[in-house]
């Protein structure tokens, strides 16, 4: 008899808890869809203190996180999302958009800078192989940028971090990428200048004496 009852107690409270849970993800999802970040946040965040599995909730955490500009909670969210749906292009993309935010803080340490900007050319890789059209050469684009911002952080960096071959390669990365885009959306010409800045910080290492 105490065991039924403990059963259905038990059973209770995950009904309980799941109820609650699907709750706070509506609430959150339509905070999300109203472009209130901060509060989709605080929905999302009671979902995930009762199921911190639903890589649908960690998901959109990480994207309100995101553009809440909260990126060092954004990479962790994506980061349990990944570890739940480990092809999921689109954690990847979003993971690379918040390190490359990161790896642009002159507050950071050059080692956090390069950690966060390696990073995030790690994830669009990543993306890349799991989406390789990723929405009209998306992924290919943002890698384009984050390896011009890695080539000329190695460019600019002091002391150990200073690298002028591998500035010069991930410069050149950075005009392979961009040139792909521009080969399947000829009709862009906003890849057009970036391909022209890359182009340009390239030139400008190479005819620089360091």
């Amino acid at each position: 008899m105490k065991l039924q009852v403990i059963i259905s107690f038990l059973l209770f409270t995950s009904l309980e808890n799941a109820s609650a849970q699907n709750a706070y993800v509506k609430l959150g999802q339509k905070a999300l869809m109203d472009g209130d970040f901060k509060a989709a946040t605080l929905q999302l965040e009671k979902a995930c203190l009762i199921d911190s599995t639903n890589a649908n909730a960690l998901w959109m955490l990480g994207y309100s996180y995101y553009h809440s500009e909260n990126y060092k909670k954004s990479i962790a969210a994506y980061t349990k999302e990944l570890l739940i749906n480990p092809t999921d292009a689109t954690a990847y993309y979003y993971r690379a958009r918040a390190k490359s935010f990161l790896g642009k803080d002159d507050q950071l340490s050059p080692a956090d800078k390069e950690k966060y900007l390696i990073g995030a050319i790690f994830d669009l890789t990543k993306a890349i192989s799991i989406d390789p059209d990723g929405t009209k050469n998306r992924y290919y684009q943002t890698r384009g940028i984050a390896y011009r911002e890695y080539g000329i952080f190695k460019l600019q960096a002091t002391g150990r971090y200073f690298d002028k071959a591998r500035g010069i390669n991930s410069l050149k990365a950075s005009i392979n990428d961009l040139e792909k885009v521009l080969t399947d959306n000829p009709d862009r010409p906003d890849i057009s200048s970036l391909i022209d800045l890359s182009r340009q910080k390239l030139g400008e290492a190479l005819a620089r004496r360091y």
